[in-house]
């Protein structure tokens, strides 16, 4: 995909040679804490020293004592209460998080979850689900990462005694569910003060609220910030702000003393000294998820909640055939997708992706949403068909929100929930052509041109003389990366082959790249074809610097983004 090159906005000058100074670090390392939002002593040593005292109290959230007290009734009058999560990462673990809680704190027969099926069931709450609550005696259902739009079904429940308690962190339709309690910081009124926690995290704060509440030690709430971790990481939620503190706490807590599941899951992924985000993102969340996408996501519930590590290495060798299998569809429908793109000339007209095959497997279609916009930047919805029901998952490209427009087609539509890049939808067969028409006619007006083409951001420009040892390791306290917080691109200018650069495996350029007297080395994967610009005479270049562990050595190199030939005016 060829890239067009965008600088950030720079900060203001003084701002960041006053934070420079202040900190007693290079210029460079002060634009990158700007432009995080960090222009203060105080907020840089928040930033760079993240700790459990910087977490907010659970009962600023609203409705979080109405739902304490309705769990503690609970206990009290010994009631069934029903732990409901959806079937993705972040509802897995955030019922492993509350259930394995809850277990705890209540008779353990008394508690129990359930996860829907994503083939019969679909996305969030169902009256399936309710009505097995109901067969079975539950009268409270605890609802995570999703139920936010459920009024109707949550009114359902309410005709067969069964309460609700919704712990999401989607968007607020319309109407709010009338639940004992919503805990959502997006709804109205809320004034809790960081409002992008994952559904595990706002999970987790309930079960801090009920600690406190029930002077339940701390250490055995923060015990499942692992599982937080591993939430956060998988569902792209913002990294900024408390969930940086969360995802810092749990990512040394699944270094350290991560649970029983996790242990296994890192058995069957990679044995490492240090695990980061990046592990979760592409080791353990895909085989978590796999689960779902391919048989019963209560599988992963089971692994994540268990005490007994042999038990849980069979759980997650299960979990690692899905996810091979998982591996295998995804590549065989990506391929099909793009045998249609190129063979349907009027579809490269549209300003949208929209494509239905009856037989694409409804675990794996969002998957494949992601692979298509990466050869075809425009918004993407790619479905799937049972029964007279049409399944549809949608990605997004830069800055153009999905939801908003997915919503504008509402009209067509059985049900949709998601966030501006992420969504999904069912609708009637009968109605697919009318929505994909509305779809196509609403991207097309409100689409902007700076949201069609494919951009690289940059940080800022850097010498490289600028990256040594000092250096990295500032830019290590940066971690953990994410949305809000991203891995820090810089370009540098002017660069040139010192003769020894080569084409690994046909396919990736090792590069060893010279700016005045400074001589890195880089790799690209998958970046040949970039080959001519170093051979050709002066490059620009962007790139990621990282630490590279080869044969017991330590040294800096270059993750390279781009390489253009050099522009003499920059």
């Amino acid at each position: 995909m060829h890239f067009y090159w965008k600088e950030l906005p720079q900060p203001d000058q003084r701002k960041m040679e006053h934070l420079s100074n202040l900190l007693r670090v290079s210029p460079t390392i002060a634009c990158l804490l700007v432009q995080r939002g960090i222009e203060t002593f105080d907020e840089a040593q928040a930033f760079f020293n993240p700790s459990a005292s910087q977490l907010h109290d659970p009962f600023l959230m609203l409705g979080m004592k109405q739902a304490v007290d309705r769990v503690i009734k609970a206990k009290e009058q010994k009631e069934k209460i029903l732990i409901y999560g959806d079937y993705d990462v972040d509802g897995t673990t955030a019922v492993a998080t509350v259930y394995s809680f809850f277990k705890q704190i209540i008779s353990e027969e008394l508690v129990d979850y359930y996860i829907p099926d994503r083939y019969q069931e679909g996305y969030g709450i169902s009256k399936i689900g309710i009505d097995y609550a109901g067969n079975h005696q539950f009268s409270l259902i605890i609802a995570l990462d999703c139920g936010t739009r459920s009024h109707e079904l949550i009114a359902y429940a309410q005709t067969l005694g069964i309460d609700f308690i919704v712990c999401d962190h989607h968007l607020p339709g319309d109407h709010i569910p009338n639940a004992v309690a919503l805990l959502n910081p997006k709804q109205p009124l809320c004034e809790y003060p960081y409002k992008e926690l994952s559904g595990c995290g706002i999970g987790f704060k309930f079960i801090q609220a009920l600690a406190t509440a029930l002077k339940v030690p701390e250490k055995k709430v923060f015990h499942y910030l692992d599982l937080v971790a591993v939430s956060i990481a998988s569902d792209m939620v913002d990294m900024m702000g408390e969930n940086r503190v969360l995802m810092s706490l749990g990512l040394q807590k699944l270094n350290e003393t991560p649970c029983v599941g996790i242990q296994a899951l890192l058995q069957h992924y990679q044995i490492k000294d240090v695990y980061d985000a990046n592990d979760i993102v592409f080791g353990l969340g895909p085989r978590i998820n796999a689960s779902g996408r391919i048989s019963d996501a209560k599988a992963s519930v089971k692994l994540l909640a268990a005490h007994d590590f042999h038990e849980a290495i069979k759980s997650a060798r299960i979990l690692d055939d899905f996810n091979t299998q998982r591996k295998d569809k995804d590549a065989e429908i990506t391929f099909e997708a793009l045998d249609i793109m190129q063979n349907n000339p009027e579809q490269s007209l549209k300003k949208s992706t929209v494509l239905l095959q009856n037989h694409w497997h409804k675990g794996v279609i969002g998957i494949v949403a992601s692979r298509l916009i990466e050869s075809h930047y425009k918004p993407t919805i790619i479905c799937c068909e049972n029964e007279g029901i049409i399944t549809c998952s949608a990605r997004s490209v830069k800055n153009f929100d999905i939801h908003e427009a997915i919503g504008a087609c509402s009209r067509h539509i059985l049900q949709f929930g998601g966030h501006k890049y992420a969504a999904g939808l069912s609708l009637l067969k009968e109605h697919f052509d009318d929505f994909a028409s509305a779809f196509e006619d609403y991207v097309s007006q409100n689409i902007t041109e700076d949201c069609t083409l494919p951009f690289l951001e940059y940080d800022t420009v850097i010498a490289l003389s600028e990256i040594d040892t000092t250096f990295m390791k500032i830019l290590d306290r940066f971690k953990p990366f994410g949305p809000g917080n991203p891995m820090p691109v810089f370009r540098a200018n002017r660069l040139s082959d010192t003769g020894y650069s080569r084409i690994l495996k046909e396919k990736h350029l090792k590069l060893f790249a010279k700016q005045l007297n400074t001589i890195l080395d880089g790799i690209g994967f998958s970046m040949h074809e970039n080959f001519t610009h170093v051979k050709n005479g002066e490059f620009d270049c962007c790139f990621t610097p990282e630490w590279n562990h080869y044969n017991g050595k330590v040294s800096i190199q270059l993750k390279l983004k781009d390489l253009k030939p050099c522009v003499l005016v920059h």
